[in-house]
């Protein structure tokens, strides 16, 4: 079966969903134009906006279950055929009658309880729900075990709605792949213009929060893997420091880059899901050094003031080509100087690629990390050259575009005692930190930098892969540094966001100022489902 013929599946059987009207939102092929995009009630309802809903029993939590049922079938599975959902969770209506029966008792548990959140489909989740990382050799896995963020979520009372679909493996089997596209679940397309891409790797999570398939949803990042499907998407997006959200439980790539963080619609809903996520978590180590650094309630450094007084480095070697992206970057410095803030232009930082260091640490610790969770999790494949073997023998439909060759260059790689590993990753931690951000901070007593956070979406191109004008995420993303995009405007008709970032744990501070930019901005519009790009 088919993904869309399996998700209708799902839907219907949820929902009772009428045979018919289902049967043709998916024979049109996502060929229905903007104009029939069916209007939603919970078009852009923010989380005290859902919530508000549920306290005055306007809605249950069951009503919204329901309604994001429905306009997933309608827009994402048929309709303009985003694809962004690779799976339904088949027991979302159940567990929300029982939040609805939590709430009617008196216990509620926080601002989530009740309200429908996505996941990324590289995050385990025990239940009914596969967690593939997008591909066939994992399609029947179901994790044994919650992963952190999956517990979090349940133990704040969300509703885990769905499984997103991603760009296979995180982006991290090849050089020429497609953003975006996974084995299992197909191309997502940007819900802005449905020729353009979503980009990746947090694809279904960017592309479905911004079609409004659910109230938000969670993404990974190794590097630039929520910052880039959120710009490009028109949303928010936080990328945590290491540490501060659990990775137990998420097919890794690294160690040493890799964190889970909220994808919304609004600064303030974001806030709200990372206060959920944060917390030590005994099985993943890193978490250790949050303690005394995190924060339950993120909400409190929601100040449409925050940027009165707050140093901004102009990160110029950052700066984005393309010269409508520039120039609205450009107008985004002035709104920040308007507000309040002191600029200070330019900053430099070190040569994004430190040399090719961070590549050589990726394939390290990708190797070593998936080999472990393999190990330990219920797939039939318990190796990277066992997924290698896999996708060769399936490579009619795991390769029908772009190969492997990131696999085959980690499967070369030894272990993390190797010399060339250490070495790389001592070049990356010393140009990303001491002679990177922090050094930057420091010289000019900054509080954040900021740079455009990639330019608008380009075509989906299967045959020729990925063609992207480039982004800022490299610095905060090597050195394990937080990251923030907020919407900065449109560039040909696409959705461009600016990022916020600095320091280890100086998450208040981002999120101060990117709030205070966002409030005085309101740069957020939903998309229209355009089959092509509006390029006035």
């Amino acid at each position: 079966m088919n993904r869309r013929l399996f998700l209708r599946s799902s839907i219907a059987g949820s929902l009772a969903l009428s045979a018919a009207g289902c049967s043709r939102s998916l024979q049109n092929g996502g060929e229905r134009s903007a104009a029939e995009a069916k209007p939603f009630e919970l078009d852009e309802l923010t989380f005290s906006q859902l919530r508000e809903g549920l306290e005055s029993g306007q809605y249950t939590s069951k009503s919204l279950v329901e309604m994001y049922l429905r306009r997933i079938g309608e827009v994402d599975a048929g309709g303009p055929a985003v694809n962004s959902v690779l799976e339904v969770n088949p027991d979302a209506l159940p567990i929300a009658e029982e939040m609805d029966r939590e709430r009617a008792a008196g216990r509620v548990r926080g601002p989530l309880h009740g309200l429908p959140v996505m996941i990324k489909d590289n995050i385990d989740t025990a239940d009914r729900m596969a967690t593939s990382a997008g591909s066939l050799a994992l399609a029947e896995t179901h994790a044994p075990q919650d992963s952190g963020v999956a517990a979090a979520l349940r133990k704040a009372g969300a509703v885990i709605l769905a499984k997103t679909n991603l760009s296979e493996w995180a982006n991290f089997r090849s050089n020429r792949s497609t953003s975006g596209w996974s084995g299992r679940g197909g191309q997502t397309r940007n819900p802005y213009a449905l020729d353009r891409n979503p980009c990746g790797s947090s694809s279904g999570s960017g592309a479905a929060v911004s079609a409004n398939l659910c109230a938000a949803a969670i993404g990974t990042e190794t590097n630039g893997s929520i910052m880039c499907p959120s710009t490009i998407n028109g949303i928010v997006g936080i990328k945590p420091t290491v540490g501060l959200v659990s990775r137990s439980g998420i097919i890794p790539i690294s160690h040493s880059q890799d964190t889970a963080g909220p994808m919304t619609r609004t600064m303030a809903d974001a806030a709200i899901l990372l206060g959920a996520l944060t917390g030590v978590d005994p099985r993943d180590e890193a978490t250790r050094s949050s303690e005394g650094r995190s924060f339950t309630d993120y909400t409190q450094f929601l100040d449409p003031n925050g940027l009165r007084g707050v140093r901004i480095g102009v990160a110029r070697s950052h700066w984005h080509r393309n010269p409508r992206v520039a120039k609205l970057a450009e107008n985004a410095v002035a709104a920040m100087k308007e507000g309040g803030a002191e600029i200070i232009d330019p900053v430099d930082l070190p040569n994004r690629e430190f040399g090719g260091a961070t590549f050589e640490v990726l394939l390290y610790e990708f190797k070593d990390g998936l080999n472990r969770y393999l190990a330990s999790s219920a797939a039939p494949v318990k190796t990277l050259a066992g997924l290698i073997d896999f996708n060769e023998r399936n490579a009619d439909k795991e390769m029908p575009y772009f190969g492997q060759e990131t696999f085959l260059l980690a499967e070369e790689k030894g272990p993390l005692t190797d010399k060339a590993y250490q070495a790389a990753l001592a070049i990356c931690r010393r140009l990303s930190r001491e002679q990177g951000i922090d050094k930057a901070m420091d010289e000019h007593r900054l509080d954040a930098l900021v740079a455009p956070t990639g330019g608008p979406a380009w075509f989906t191109d299967l045959a020729n892969g990925d063609h992207s004008g480039g982004g800022s995420s490299t610095p905060a993303a090597v050195s394990g540094y937080p990251n923030v995009t907020v919407p900065m405007g449109f560039a040909y008709g696409l959705p461009v966001g600016i990022s916020f970032f600095g320091r280890a744990w100086s998450e208040p501070t981002l999120i101060k100022a990117a709030y205070a930019f966002e409030q005085m901005t309101k740069h957020r519009r939903p998309p229209k489902f355009l089959p092509t790009a509006d390029l006035a």
